[in-house]
């Protein structure tokens, strides 16, 4: 059966969705970012600088990330955040960093070296706390993730009108939601998005991670309506509206892991008048990464250089 380029995922945005995320940014400013950045003399090169990363973010979470910064060239660089997936562990982007950008790789709370504090597992993250909105393990996933723009637009280094952000799987999602609430994007780069169309995804595919909600589901029947209003605040969709920037998405139609139809309900969502979808036919969640590759180098040189 083919995949339909016309589904519409059936998440409601919920009518007080800006104002549960307005008092999420507005707490988050009122917490100092206490930036701890360190050389890592073992992962410079004579090319690239490491840097290990940590800053604070809500609930007290010290959270970590790899910041890159290519020597030749360290004034006025365009930047990069890099979002992660759901269970790979942030990279230390130097390939970035070789293409003339700094980079910063975070790790939201439950990630390698920011776990200390909040570590749900995996499986686990994904239905954490899921019947209240405001204990939810994603509103300090996705506020971890925001934070990393504040670490770049504090960086000197960095020119703050070209600060693009990109990732794959958790890390699209991320992406969506990150160009959403930050306008300080100016590009952004989702390969095939998770966290969208939750409710639909958990009927179109039976793999993990979505499959952590239908087991939560079937443990607790009773919390079907709880969870489906809490994701909704979550729900990579309800936020896409709020794009504004230059954005790119790719989908693998044979993904069975994020479905392209939730792939393809959400680009329809997006608010930006400058949108493109690519579409890889026989590929999965990769979502034709390596061919896919060049095409996210030329239009994050169109965007953040010269």
């Amino acid at each position: 059966m083919g995949v339909d380029r016309d589904y519409k995922c059936r998440v409601v945005k919920p009518d007080d969705f800006s104002e549960f995320w307005g008092s999420v940014l507005d707490e988050l400013a009122l917490i100092d970012l206490n930036v701890d950045c360190e050389r890592d003399e073992l992962r410079s090169d004579e090319k690239i600088t490491v840097y290990q990363v940590f800053y604070d973010s809500l609930d007290g979470v010290r959270v970590s990330g790899w910041y890159t910064v290519p020597i030749s060239n360290s004034k006025e660089l365009p930047a990069i955040l890099l979002v992660p997936g759901y269970q790979s562990d942030p990279p230390i982007p130097k390939d970035w960093s070789a293409k003339g950008y700094a980079c910063l790789s975070v790790n939201p709370r439950g990630k390698v070296r920011s776990r200390s504090q909040f570590d749900p597992g995996y499986p686990g993250l994904l239905t954490h706390r899921i019947i209240d909105r405001n204990t939810y393990s994603y509103r300090g996933f996705y506020a971890d993730a925001w934070r990393g723009v504040d670490f770049l637009l504090g960086r000197e280094e960095v020119n703050a009108a070209r600060i693009g952000v990109a990732g794959s799987s958790q890390g699209g999602g991320l992406t969506i939601t990150t160009s959403a609430m930050r306008k300080e994007i100016k590009a952004a780069s989702a390969g095939a998005p998770y966290l969208c169309g939750f409710m639909d995804a958990i009927e179109l595919t039976d793999t993990y991670p979505y499959q952590e909600i239908n087991d939560y589901i079937q443990a607790y029947p009773d919390r079907v309506e709880m969870v489906e209003n809490t994701l909704s605040y979550f729900d990579g969709i309800s936020f896409a509206d709020q794009i504004s920037c230059p954005i790119m998405v790719n989908l693998g139609l044979q993904d069975n892991i994020c479905p392209p139809e939730t792939g393809y309900s959400l680009f329809d969502s997006i608010g930006s008048e400058n949108k493109k979808l690519f579409e890889y036919d026989g590929h999965g969640h990769e979502a034709g990464r390596y061919v896919h590759a060049a095409v996210i180098d030329q239009f994050f040189d169109n965007h953040l250089k010269d």
